[in-house]
């Protein structure tokens, strides 16, 4: 007979089904407030939208929990992270939701994938990073090519990467770090 404890323990390998919804749910509603306070501070600095093209707030969350609660959980997030966003406050713009959906799909499916590798998470991290970009060019491409699509083009993918450098490296810094912080704390309980 097992014991609630040995029933809901989290291991390195597996964590519960609770903890997993409630990590994505955390990640959802992280990846629709991150972007609204980002964009308020551009609005006050002057920068208005370029600051949140500029730090990526939306997928910091994302990553963050693949990387914690693994591929489902990751993947759920980075569906449901854009759609409520754009429910609640018309962004991201319609025209590119379809892409960022799939971007941050993979940014959330390849990180949980990743969580478990034994590499440095800096590494995890910058390989989920490519395999977003990766899937949200073919996704982009296939609007493109094979929809016959003009609202977005591959091109713009690049600018994508261009104008987010700088939140791209923001997150190999700080994912990292918290990665870190988080399995430290779940090793002494």
């Amino acid at each position: 007979m097992t014991t609630i404890k040995q029933k809901y323990s989290i291991t390195q390998s597996q964590l519960s089904v609770k903890t997993q919804l409630i990590a994505t749910l955390i990640a959802v509603v992280s990846a629709v407030a991150l972007p609204q306070i980002i964009h308020l501070i551009g609005r006050a600095t002057g920068m208005g939208s370029a600051f949140g093209e500029l730090l990526l707030p939306m997928h910091l969350p994302i990553i963050l929990v693949g990387l914690l609660a693994g591929p489902y959980a990751g993947a759920i997030a980075g569906l449901l992270g854009p759609a409520c966003s754009f429910a609640l406050s018309g962004m991201p713009a319609a025209t590119v939701l379809p892409f960022m959906m799939v971007e941050l799909c993979a940014y959330g499916l390849f990180a949980g994938l990743l969580s478990k590798k034994n590499i440095p998470t800096v590494a995890k991290v910058f390989a989920t990073q490519v395999a977003g970009r990766v899937c949200r060019v073919v996704a982009t491409a296939f609007s493109f090519y094979v929809l016959g699509s003009t609202t977005i083009t591959v091109a713009s993918v690049w600018n994508a990467v261009v104008n987010g450098v700088t939140g791209i490296a923001v997150q190999l810094i700080l994912l990292p770090i918290i990665v870190a912080i988080v399995e430290k704390m779940s090793a002494h309980e």
